[in-house]
């Protein structure tokens, strides 16, 4: 019997999801500012406590090595966004989207995420995954919902592997300048 799409896309993210949770549960707020080489992005504390990402709208070449803090706030930046598109509202600017600060706050967040994330998903039928959705593809794309998901789940995987490895290389002691 095939299995219908959403369950499939739920499977493979909550597999991807307990990956994360292994590095989740092994964070230490440390970790979320640490760079390891010298061309990095990061989040920077401005004056009022605010965190901003280092950002470009286009990408450098060499591309920066993010630091676990850039990404997970650059995770609950597209995943906002997304979850933004699918209920059809308004997408949230880059700029509004704003990092909580490196361990447990950061962690509360994306797990806030998550559990927002599958009650959209709880809410969507078979028809919904046919619909037409414009995030992230460029105009004119037939790309839907199922397509959407898809992404998100790549995205996760993607973002999950980057921050695994970060967070192994630092607790492992070393980085490309010898030991942390």
């Amino acid at each position: 019997m095939p299995v219908p799409s959403l369950t499939l896309l739920r499977w493979q993210f909550d597999l991807t999801w307990s990956l994360f949770e292994y590095h989740l549960e092994r964070l230490e707020p440390s970790d979320f500012l640490w760079e390891p080489a010298d061309h990095c992005w990061s989040v920077r504390q401005s004056t009022d406590g605010t965190w901003t990402p280092d950002w470009v709208d286009t990408e450098p070449d060499p591309v920066p090595v993010p630091t676990i803090g850039w990404l997970t706030w650059h995770v609950g930046w597209w995943w906002t966004v997304a979850m933004d598109h699918l209920r059809g509202g308004s997408a949230r600017q880059r700029t509004a989207v704003v990092w909580p600060g490196a361990g447990e706050p950061s962690v509360a967040w994306l797990r806030g995420l998550r559990t927002e994330w599958l009650g959209l998903l709880d809410q969507l039928g078979d028809s919904d995954l046919d619909r037409i959705s414009t995030y992230p593809w460029p105009d004119g794309t037939d790309h839907t919902v199922t397509h959407t998901i898809g992404w998100v789940n790549s995205e996760l995987m993607k973002n999950v592997a980057e921050i695994g490895q970060l967070r192994l290389l630092r607790a492992a002691g070393t980085d490309r300048y010898g030991p942390t």
